[in-house]
């Protein structure tokens, strides 16, 4: 990340909040829609430019969920693992995706930065059980040899 063009983008997102101070909650999100992730330097520069501790937007930024401190890919991968889809096989859909991507339970996104793969406990789609979403689009009932295609699919596109 570039020092000018990130002071530059975050300037003009905190200038779409009128430099309010109580809409940092808006301004991270924006800032983490911009890049993926919250930037450490990132979350210093707001903090600076707001007049907020640095203790605090960092508070802010790993209290909610949603956010992230780490870089995440392109394409973010959910699969819910609630009890309708883990009753429906979800696991060998995760250890499939895990396999296809070189990853594991630990290291979540891909060394090329197209892929992050996350377990979440609920997609709200149990009736569609198993479930994935891959950039919130919901794919239902999905099987291992499926995801494995729609994977494979996103990486020819990634290189066209």
């Amino acid at each position: 990340m570039c020092k000018a063009d990130y002071k530059e983008r975050i300037n003009e997102i905190i200038s779409r909040h009128n430099n309010d101070s109580k809409k940092i909650i808006s301004i991270i999100q924006e800032v983490q829609k911009e890049y993926n992730y919250l930037p450490e330097e990132a979350l210093v520069y707001i903090a600076d430019t707001l007049d907020i501790s640095h203790s605090k937007i960092y508070g802010i930024a790993t209290f909610y969920e949603n956010f992230s401190l780490e870089k995440k890919g392109k394409n973010i991968i959910r699969i819910c693992d609630g009890t309708a889809c883990h009753v429906r096989d979800s696991i060998p859909i995760l250890k499939e995706i895990h396999k296809e991507l070189n990853l594991s339970d630990k290291k979540i996104t891909t060394d090329d930065l197209l892929f992050t793969v996350e377990t979440v406990s609920c997609l709200g789609a149990c009736g569609l059980a198993p479930v994935i979403t891959i950039n919130d689009v919901v794919y239902p009932k999905v099987t291992p040899e499926a995801v494995v295609e729609l994977l494979q699919n996103i990486k020819k596109e990634a290189i066209e």
